[in-house]
């Protein structure tokens, strides 16, 4: 193993981030640390340091880092961003208003549940 590079638990240890939030961060990509050839995570200054950003740009900008995971996707997929952006400037779509006589039927009817899906128990 690499004298310059730390383990995962090492690098857990002193970032403070858990194991399982280093290999969640790698999952989403956005620290991504080289392998041993045994396959062991390999941590280096570069990645230590992009982890100390990583913590500093969630609390400054109190985001969470999955939202951070998903900004890198809309960057990464132009599929995606196209999507989003698509969605997000589409008008929202407005059903026609029902009768006022029948006003109480479609509030219930937009609350019913879906066939197929579990049905929650009736409280008493």
């Amino acid at each position: 193993m690499a004298t310059d590079a730390l383990t995962i638990n090492e690098a857990a240890a002193t970032t403070g981030w858990s194991s399982r939030m280093l290999r969640y961060i790698e999952r989403i990509g956005l620290v991504v640390p080289t392998r041993s050839p045994g396959g062991y995570r390999l941590y280096g200054a570069a990645e230590l340091q992009r982890l100390r950003t990583l913590r500093e740009l969630l609390r400054d900008h109190d985001v969470a880092l999955g939202e951070v995971g998903f900004a890198r996707r809309l960057r990464m997929d132009d599929d995606l961003s196209g999507a989003v952006d698509a969605w997000l400037a589409a008008p929202p779509p407005r059903p026609p208003a029902p009768p006022p006589d029948a006003w109480l039927r479609h509030e219930q009817q937009k609350h019913t549940p879906l066939p197929g899906l579990p049905q929650p128990s009736p409280t008493t």
